[in-house]
């Protein structure tokens, strides 16, 4: 990086930027995975397999990005992820995502466990989030959370399916973020007070940081082991595909099945009454190991995509990475590390633009690659590059309309 790139423009840009404002431990927390994370690495890398046919001299002089997913109009196949604890990375940082979202025309998904609770996003927004939900011991407090989702004009739930245990985060324990040891506190509160624009802005002048929803369950998300001896005990791990059917009795609206890596598990969401399934691996954060999402997307999307809606998140970070994924099968993506950099690094504003970028970005493809519309954007614009040749597999992969994938 030169010294004269002062402009953040790209994800990595608002990432250095955010590192530079953000304790150690919570840009850990948001930038690593499980274990050696070497899914969280190929989540990334594994786009870089898949190429773009650049098609030239045609009429794209009507480009357009808009979309449309569970009834509502989208300004491009985006949405933004559930991100747990996001006021830690900018004050009341749910807040300012909701409200660039809705400026931008995308949905929203809120955390079970974010810092703002989901009265407060409302108040604060005209257009209507998503919801993200865990399947947790107590029933009556899920019941609660989804009157309260509905009571505040949710209409569409994002169901997390793959934390029955907590991955093996071992970042949080090395700087300090969890563990309790005597070392370990001494590092926490030294990347503390080496951040203090954050501990003003944020530590002091952005609480409560109660987990919004759940504050009468875990008073203080600041307090992270607390907050971790909270996901474990309440955290429902027997839970199985019949609690899909007991959701769907106690929710009217569409149900999304955030966590899907396996054709036959897509089959049964499609099977328990999902509207749409996203394939995740939480962002490499739960199993190390598993294949990348953009690698399992065509073989789910070939399974289900005629009966389902099918979205990709994980190692996603520009409109290039988007227009992939559409080509390779999904309706939609959601973006998770990508809009939190944006935001810990400049805030609303940073989202913003960097949702603006994103939306650039997807119709400077489309455009070069002679299409016009999101439709378009199928087994004919994508190639996969076999990287033990050195050559391109021309349209080897396909779109579930088209025909077989991969």
């Amino acid at each position: 990086m030169s010294k004269y790139d002062v402009v953040a423009i790209t994800t990595n840009d608002y990432k250095r930027q955010a590192k530079q404002r953000l304790p150690n431990f919570l840009f850990d927390y948001i930038e690593g995975g499980a274990n050696a994370e070497q899914t969280l690495q190929a989540n990334t890398a594994d786009f870089k397999r898949y190429t773009l046919r650049q098609r030239v001299m045609r009429d794209v002089s009507a480009v357009d990005t808009s979309t449309s997913l569970f009834g509502e109009s989208l300004s491009m196949p985006l949405a933004l992820a559930p991100v747990g604890m996001a006021g830690l990375f900018a004050r009341r940082g749910e807040v300012q995502a909701a409200r660039a979202a809705e400026k931008n025309g995308i949905p929203f998904t809120l955390s079970t466990v974010a810092i703002c609770s989901s009265e407060e996003v409302q108040s604060a927004t005209n257009q209507p989030f998503w919801f993200q939900l865990y399947m947790l011991r107590d029933r009556a407090l899920v019941l609660d959370m989804l009157h309260r989702a509905a009571a505040s004009g949710c209409k569409t739930l994002v169901f997390t399916v793959d934390l029955a245990l907590p991955g093996m985060r071992l970042r949080d324990y090395r700087n300090g973020m969890l563990g309790g040891s005597t070392k370990g506190k001494i590092s926490y509160l030294t990347q503390l007070f080496t951040r203090p624009g954050w501990l003003l802005d944020i530590g002091i002048l952005g609480k409560p940081h109660s987990l919004g929803n759940l504050k009468h369950k875990v008073e203080s998300a600041s307090d992270l082991d607390r907050y971790k001896a909270f996901v474990e005990s309440h955290f429902d791990p027997s839970a199985t595909w019949k609690d899909i059917a007991w959701l769907r009795n106690n929710w009217s609206g569409n149900i999304i099945i955030k966590g899907i890596m396996d054709a036959d598990d897509a089959k049964a969401a499609v099977d328990a009454g999902a509207d749409g399934i996203v394939v995740s691996n939480h962002g490499g954060r739960q199993l190390d190991g598993v294949s990348s999402t953009i690698d399992k997307l065509p073989s789910i999307a070939n399974s289900v995509g005629q009966q389902t809606k099918v979205l990709l998140d994980g190692g996603i970070h520009n409109g290039v990475d988007v227009v992939k994924a559409i080509a390779l099968g999904a309706d939609s993506v959601l973006i998770g590390r990508s809009w939190v950099y944006a935001m810990a690094a400049q805030g609303e504003a940073g989202v913003n633009k960097l949702l603006a970028l994103y939306q650039q970005e997807i119709a400077a493809m489309m455009g070069l690659m002679g299409v016009n519309r999101i439709e378009e954007l199928n087994s004919d614009v994508i190639e996969r590059f076999n990287q033990s040749t050195n050559h391109l597999i021309i349209r080897s992969v396909k779109h579930p309309l088209f025909g077989e994938a991969i």
